[in-house]
């Protein structure tokens, strides 16, 4: 036994509250995870993250959902804005991929500073006419392979700043023409069409550490369960895509579930997460899903142990002129001989 709980936790608000520690210091979560509500300022932040990694007695990975653009928990005026990844992307084609590393290399400064070391970005997802507006501008693309090596980049500018990248939506959501915050989506594309295109961009990234599954029904593989509590599509994400880190759930408490959490949590755990991801911060929905999930043991306690070992120092800096190279590509002042040498 480990003693580490297979759930990672949110909390209510800007501060630990009593109840909150208490319920932590006993249930021991693998990690925790922020949103807006937990957001005030840089000071505030890092008085929380060491409130939360004080609550358990060790340095637990903390995550944040900082994709830039409509999905970002820290925001001005103390955090930088970004425009949606699909926009930047079209705004300068031609350097998209150094523009993508140096967004994410600075959102990774900026995490660290305030003692987050977790991102969950970046998505492989890959935008189609269908993609729900809920994530479609949030795509790195609508081409598998220009999608896969720009989520490559993200990943290695988060891991040079010293945050963990979590992957997702495993094995793809791009088709997603609904919500899965509030509905069930279902995808009618045949595997072999999956295969090629949605599935195919999680290929080249199955090495890193942490992925997270997308709540979304492929009625030709297994009409019954959405991925997240598949065993049919866990084994296709262990097998066929070939990633073997961590696999954490999307949010149990996303509408796209359904049946009470212990439930979600025991259907995810048996079809083979590794992790279930909590977010709302609700104290008593907490309780319910470390009750029904328990301990990390077995080769969950090993994917997660692996998974804290990708944690280094950030690569040495200077974030001043990253970050004038980034505002130069994205209005095209800086030096074309420049830039193309950087790419």
């Amino acid at each position: 036994m480990s003693g580490q709980g297979a759930y990672i936790f949110g909390c209510a608000g800007p501060g630990l509250l009593p109840a909150e520690r208490d319920f932590f210091e006993r249930a021991q979560p693998w990690g925790f995870i922020l949103f807006a509500r937990n957001v005030e300022d840089p000071d505030q932040l890092r008085a929380l993250t060491a409130q939360l990694r004080g609550s358990v007695g060790r340095d637990v990975p903390i995550f944040i959902d900082q994709e830039g653009g409509r999905v970002a928990r820290m925001t001005a005026p103390h955090w930088r804005e970004w425009l949606p990844a699909l926009d930047q992307v079209a705004q300068n084609k031609r350097h998209a991929l150094r523009a993508l590393y140096l967004r994410y290399r600075l959102i990774a400064d900026e995490l660290l500073a305030v003692g987050i070391d977790g991102n969950c970005a970046p998505l492989a997802d890959i935008a189609n006419v269908d993609t729900h507006a809920i994530l479609r501008n949030r795509c790195l693309g609508e081409d598998v392979v220009l999608v896969a090596e720009r989520a490559g980049t993200v990943a290695q500018a988060l891991l040079e700043g010293g945050v963990l990248p979590v992957v997702k939506h495993i094995p793809g959501q791009g088709r997603a023409n609904l919500d899965s915050h509030k509905e069930l989506p279902r995808v009618s594309a045949k595997a072999k069409e999956l295969s090629r295109t949605d599935f195919m961009a999680f290929e080249p990234l199955a090495g890193l550490p942490l992925a997270m599954t997308a709540h979304i029904v492929y009625e030709e593989l297994d009409p019954d369960h959405p991925a997240t509590q598949s065993q049919i599509m866990v084994n296709l994400i262990r097998e066929k895509i070939g990633f073997g880190g961590l696999l954490m759930t999307d949010d149990l408490s996303m509408e796209a579930l359904d049946g009470p959490l212990s439930l979600r949590a025991r259907r995810s755990l048996q079809a083979g997460c590794d992790m279930i991801l909590h977010c709302n911060g609700v104290l008593e929905q907490m309780e319910e899903v470390a009750d029904a999930s328990g301990e990390l043991e077995g080769l969950a306690l090993q994917r997660a142990d692996a998974a804290l070992t990708w944690r280094r120092s950030p690569d040495p800096v200077d974030i001043s002129a990253l970050d004038a190279e980034f505002q130069s590509l994205m209005t095209g002042q800086g030096s074309e001989q420049a830039l193309d040498e950087r790419d």
